[in-house]
């Protein structure tokens, strides 16, 4: 009896054994099968990527980091660019003037020329009074012409008259008055009525500066 069941035992252990190996054997075909699927379309779709043109250039190309994107730089609306242009000139002008400015400068008021107030004066004692024709000083037209010359006259003053002196030349005809003071100073003068011409320097005992005048004063 005993050998009976180990025999049946080894029966259904073989049986057993048999069903486990069969299923064993499907399952890997399967597997197989999907890998060799999945495979054919990967090779597929790998077929089916295109290199891009030059690529191969710039991997060979020189330097080994990634090439750069190439990015375009903002389009600036004309006016601000000359905005710009316009504050970066005014800048440096502004610099510049701080650099070099000038110091403070007086503004002097524009005007007539300076004139100075001198007294007529008379060596001849008899003529320091009234007011004749005998007593009467000539005011010369030309400084530098004999000065009792016929057409040198441009008017009469006086003794004690004030006239206003604009200016005067050092340089002009010698003249010696009554007592015997000479001098070559001619001044430019204005009398109370108005009639302009050029007064000897003996005929006036001035002591106030008198500017000169300039090279082309008529």
């Amino acid at each position: 009896m005993s050998g009976a069941v180990g025999v049946g035992s080894r029966h259904d252990s073989g049986a057993g054994g048999g069903g486990r190996d069969t299923g064993g054997g499907r399952g890997d075909g399967a597997g197989d099968d999907a890998g060799a699927l999945l495979r054919a379309r990967l090779r597929r779709a790998d077929e089916q990527i295109e290199t891009p043109p030059g690529l191969w250039d710039r991997v060979k190309g020189p330097g080994t980091g990634p090439v750069p994107w190439a990015v375009a730089p903002p389009r600036r609306r004309p006016y601000a660019v000359v905005l710009a242009v316009a504050a970066a000139v005014a800048a440096v002008l502004l610099g510049v003037w701080w650099l070099v400015r000038p110091g403070p400068v007086a503004v002097r008021p524009s005007g007539p020329p300076r004139t100075v107030k001198i007294d007529v004066y008379n060596s001849e004692r008899a003529c320091r009074t009234g007011r004749s024709l005998e007593c009467a000083l000539r005011l010369a037209r030309d400084p530098r012409t004999a000065y009792a010359a016929r057409g040198n006259a441009a008017g009469r003053v006086w003794h004690g008259d004030e006239v206003t002196a604009r200016c005067v030349v050092t340089d002009g005809l010698l003249i010696r008055d009554e007592a015997g003071v000479t001098s070559t100073r001619w001044y430019l003068v204005t009398s109370g009525q108005g009639v302009r011409g050029w007064l000897p320097g003996v005929r006036t005992r001035n002591t106030r500066e008198v500017p000169e005048c300039a090279d082309d004063m008529p």
